[in-house]
């Protein structure tokens, strides 16, 4: 295939999945400022092209403190049933029409409280709009399967109770769980007994790591903690010298642990210089199993469609490259085997073959 094939349309019409994208961080411009009409919050812009451009230009600072603050408006408009109905069914959607066939969707409950919802009510609320969106994008013949991840805030104290109602919410929609929030400076292994209560309870779990801090993250997150992914990940190439793998890089690599790499946001926050010379692409030629994500769509202004495309016109890439990514999530994702291979053999592997 020429590269002057492989254009953005095309491109959106492929299959694909996503295993790190936070659902406040995915709102439409739109509803944020209407839902913020309803309670009374004030925005930087009322306009929805300004209030995503101003989304953009704040996250564009290279420090992720700051790019976390940026949250501030979607979270205030996600604190009572109607915000949280709206936003989970709008975020299938989106997904939906950017030919996405399996996400995973992250959140914390306890950030969406403030408005006196108890966290289950949260969980139980997402779940609803979810499945509204399901139902929705099915019907429309783009069906979509979504997952959750329930994080815990690292910085906080309610991880061990976000852990807990990952156990309590396993077969009603939650498939796994995160920490999530500033990385230096707050450790995985602060929360290792949540992670020891998840292990026993057989809940997968990926840690945000490897980002703000470097390998020493990454080998906790692994190593004491038991993570079965990583996200971001991407200082593993501090492990990498001249091709040769370091012992953690080696660890990663042939256990087929899966990097969860968001190019655009690992911009934004100042993990990584350029597109074209992201680790995502040297670490796939080494054999890594990276899978391409968005992390934050509004935030970082793009999506899937977007984040192929922007490997394809700057690092290289082909529908070759696209597919392997896309099959990279699925083999990693965190629901059943026969789920992910079904995903793989009769949706992925058929859309490529057609694009090739």
């Amino acid at each position: 295939m020429t590269a002057t094939r492989v254009d953005a349309e095309m491109i959106r019409r492929l299959p694909k999945a996503v295993l790190h994208d936070h659902l406040d961080g995915g709102l439409r411009p739109a509803t944020v400022v209407e839902l913020a009409a309803k309670i009374g919050h004030t925005l930087p812009t009322t306009d929805p092209d300004a209030l995503a451009a101003w989304y953009y230009d704040a996250a564009n600072s290279g420090d992720l403190v700051r790019y976390i603050a940026t949250f501030e408006h979607t979270l205030a408009v996600m604190q009572n049933r109607e915000g949280l109905l709206r936003v989970a069914e709008e975020y299938v959607l989106d997904l939906a029409a950017d030919g996405v066939v399996y996400a995973e969707v992250r959140y914390a409950p306890e950030l969406n409280t403030r408005g006196g919802l108890s966290m289950s009510e949260v969980v139980e609320t997402v779940q609803e709009g979810l499945a509204a969106g399901m139902a929705k994008a099915a019907a429309a013949g783009t069906p979509v399967r979504v997952g959750t991840l329930l994080c815990g805030m690292r910085m906080f104290d309610r991880v061990r109770e976000a852990a807990d109602l990952a156990v309590v919410y396993r077969d009603a929609g939650v498939v796994g769980f995160d920490i999530a929030g500033a990385e230096d400076g707050f450790p995985p292994a602060d929360h290792l007994a949540a992670f020891e209560h998840l292990r026993r309870e057989s809940v997968p779990f990926t840690i945000h790591a490897g980002e703000a801090h470097g390998l020493p993250s990454i080998h906790q997150a692994l190593q004491v903690c038991g993570a079965q992914r990583i996200g971001h990940g991407v200082r593993i190439t501090e492990d990498i010298v001249d091709g040769k793998l370091g012992r953690l890089a080696g660890w990663v690599r042939d256990r087929r642990i899966a990097l969860e790499m968001c190019p655009t946001s690992n911009l934004q926050t100042g993990a990584a210089t350029s597109i074209a010379e992201h680790p995502i692409t040297a670490l796939k030629d080494l054999g890594f199993r990276v899978t391409l994500n968005t992390d934050n769509r509004l935030v970082s202004g793009t999506t899937m469609t977007r984040e192929m495309t922007l490997l394809v016109e700057q690092a290289g890439w082909g529908v070759e490259d696209l597919r392997t990514v896309t099959v990279n999530a699925l083999k990693s994702a965190f629901i059943p085997f026969d789920e992910r291979r079904a995903l793989i053999e009769d949706v992925v592997l058929p859309g490529y073959a057609a694009a090739l």
